[in-house]
């Protein structure tokens, strides 16, 4: 125990990179990479150019060369971290996907629902992309992922080439509903369309429905049984779409989990993703990254961030459910500080997990243990391990020196909040702005909303680089300067050494996709 202790002090003097971990995740150096490292395919950089990118003292900001290469004239920059991993261990990926209709009786769920990808690489789509016409059976989704990898590259790669495929999959499994907005899912009751009014489409949907209800009797029928007993939920489009993209996220942490026995895919990462679908923006996060839209010079938040501190409550209740997980060194109590030894049969403040207050209680020698929760801000650990608590990947690491996993503690489902973006007009200065937590380190919502619009306000409306450029000035003012005290912002104050990820997406394009 006093060497988990010691692993953890010694993360807090500066041996742990913000928000990650300590602890290298066996990784399987004899295996090959699935995919091999390099920068967002849409920056369309040379090998030359993404070895240069990687210089640690310089730390170029690398934008888009082409605004075409991203829908929406979507700004977008980045930039390395300031030595505390080699490579940058951001990844992005931006598309625009069609989902094709699932054959009749094909169920095979490992069959790519892609007709087609309508990508903007290296030719992409323009900002005036609409729903596909050539084949309107079909599901078009716009789509904007970030993800910030710790203890290594790998499992961010991974993610950044395959999970709007997942996305994808998911969603053809609903798009039958989706795209018959006059009827209701199958599981809502209620009185049906008359059949003259459906097309064939909401005919066969209104058909399954009907399917899906008959093994029980239809209400009204002889086998029925009481109404009461029958009573379904309404489930809406909406609901269909986030749960499409919780369970996407499941499947890519599985599938992580299944190919590190095949393929080299190190570390873990936090995901956060923007899906523009029928009308609405959602905005699912996994992690410490962040969303927020910026309409009229005000602020909207669309993500929460998962820490050790913000899921106190959920880590928890875990660890009093299955104590073995705590290897029977931790202590899933919260203390104000470590206990000693003197203090037992003392009185103390703390919290379990049914408390969001603090009381006080007799201290026994099991909470002499490492508590479940370690530090408080950026330094609040897991198991002394870790800064995140939701994410993919991590499946191999441990607390340092023990056999006990830390993965169990960390969740692969993301949170997804909704935008009715269609709902509202837009000018163009209002923008959703994606960063990866080396932004908010050192910048507010509402000093990034400012700097955001200042710099907007000063550019010509119909400059289609004016985000890019944005984009590039916002990771400048969270970089900072180098100088002899290291990287500095204003006030100097110290700078982001992260990586830093940024997108600049303008919400007036959304409106003209219908």
């Amino acid at each position: 125990m006093l060497t988990r202790v010691k692993s953890a002090v010694a993360s807090f003097v500066g041996g742990m990179m913000a928000g990650g971990s300590s602890v290298e995740h066996p990784a399987g150096p004899d295996l090959q990479l699935k995919f091999p490292y390099s920068r967002p395919e849409f920056l369309g950089l040379s090998p030359d150019e993404v070895e240069c990118s990687a210089d640690h003292i310089a730390r170029p900001i690398l934008i888009l060369k082409e605004t075409k290469r991203l829908p929406w004239s979507t700004g977008y920059a980045e930039v390395i971290n300031a030595g505390k991993s080699t490579l940058n261990e951001d990844q992005a990926c931006c598309e625009v996907l069609v989902v094709k209709r699932r054959p009749p009786g094909n169920f095979t769920p490992n069959r790519t629902p892609l007709a087609r990808r309508r990508s903007s690489l290296p030719n992409g789509e323009g900002p005036g992309l609409r729903e596909n016409l050539e084949y309107p059976e079909d599901l078009t989704f716009h789509y904007w992922a970030l993800f910030d990898g710790h203890a290594g590259t790998g499992a961010a790669v991974v993610a950044s080439h395959l999970l709007h495929h997942h996305i994808a999959l998911h969603l053809q499994d609903v798009m039958e509903i989706l795209c018959t907005p006059s009827i209701p899912p199958p599981t809502c009751l209620g009185e049906e369309p008359s059949a003259h009014l459906l097309t064939p489409t909401s005919q066969r949907a209104l058909s399954r429905a009907a399917s899906l209800r008959g093994a029980a009797g239809a209400p009204g029928s002889p086998s029925a049984a009481p109404t009461r007993f029958f009573m379904e939920k309404k489930v809406s489009h909406e609901s269909l779409v986030i749960g499409a993209i919780e369970n996407a996220f499941k499947d890519m942490d599985a599938q992580i989990e299944k190919e590190k026995s095949m393929y080299n895919i190190s570390g873990g990462c936090t995901a956060l993703v923007v899906i523009y679908l029928q009308g609405k923006l959602y905005v699912g996060n996994a992690g410490d990254g962040r969303a927020i839209i910026i309409r009229g010079g005000e602020v909207t938040p669309m993500s929460s961030e998962f820490t050790p501190e913000s899921e106190r409550q959920r880590l928890q209740f875990l660890a009093y459910m299955q104590p073995h997980l705590l290897g029977n060194e931790f202590t899933h109590l919260e203390f104000p500080r470590r206990v000693q030894r003197k203090e037992v049969g003392k009185r103390m403040l703390y919290r379990d997990f049914t408390m969001s207050g603090w009381a006080y209680k007799t201290i026994e020698d099991d909470d002499l243990k490492f508590p479940l929760i370690y530090g408080e801000g950026k330094k609040a650990r897991v198991l002394a391990t870790i800064g995140v608590t939701r994410g993919l990947g991590d499946h191999n690491l441990k607390v340092h020196d023990s056999n006990i996993y830390i993965k169990p503690f960390l969740s692969c489902c993301p949170e997804v909040r909704v935008y009715p973006l269609t709902q509202f007009e837009h000018g163009a200065d209002d923008v959703l702005v994606l960063g990866t937590d080396g932004l908010w380190d050192v910048l507010s919502n509402q000093e990034v909303a400012e700097t955001v619009t200042s710099f907007l306000s000063n550019c010509d409306p119909d400059d289609q680089h004016r985000y890019t450029m944005a984009a590039q000035d916002l990771i400048m003012r969270a970089r900072g300067v180098l100088k002899d005290r290291g990287w500095r912002i204003s006030n100097d104050r110290l700078g982001s050494g992260d990586d830093i990820s940024v997108y600049i997406i303008p919400l007036m394009f959304g409106n003209k996709q219908n």
